[in-house]
């Protein structure tokens, strides 16, 4: 007995086009993000304030164009404030062998006791406290009201957001 191999021809119907994905990207031009090279040679400003915005690649201007011309406004120039560091001891460095330091979370409790503790233990010694237990030369911090302290904490200078 033979093998035959026989082919079955049958007719379909596509909806999909001949040329099976194949295109013409020629008709479609793929560029950079930042624009074609033609696009990047036409002169800044004459573009659209927020097309101009995509090619400053995060420099601020110093000036602005007014018409064609382009004016420099001194105040928009950045000034570096450089320390000078003559006679400083300490090196422009922190070595890889320095030990790291770990401490422990500062809470409430702690800083009542960085702040508060010596007075009123200084106080209690000295009997200057009343029969409530309030100091009677009660210092700045202690004559804040709620309110008083929440707004010193939030004005600016405060080391809470550090």
């Amino acid at each position: 007995m033979a093998a035959s191999a026989t082919i079955v021809q049958c007719r379909t119907v596509t909806t999909s086009a001949i040329a099976y994905g194949k295109r013409n990207f020629r008709k479609f031009p793929v560029y950079g993000k930042r624009g074609t090279k033609q696009f990047k040679e036409t002169p800044i400003q004459h573009l659209e304030p927020e097309i101009q915005r995509r090619f400053d690649r995060g420099v601020r201007a110093v000036g602005v164009y007014v018409g064609k011309k382009f004016q420099v406004i001194p105040e928009m120039i950045p000034e570096l404030i450089v320390p000078d560091l003559e006679g400083f001891k300490l090196k422009p460095y922190v070595s890889y062998r320095t030990p790291d330091v770990v401490q422990s979370e500062f809470g409430p409790q702690d800083l009542f006791y960085a702040v508060y503790s010596e007075k009123i233990a200084e106080d209690f010694k000295n009997n200057k406290l009343d029969e409530n237990l309030n100091p009677l030369e009660p210092s700045d911090e202690e004559l804040l009201t709620a309110e008083e302290a929440k707004n010193k904490a939030l004005s600016i200078g405060s080391d809470r957001f550090t």
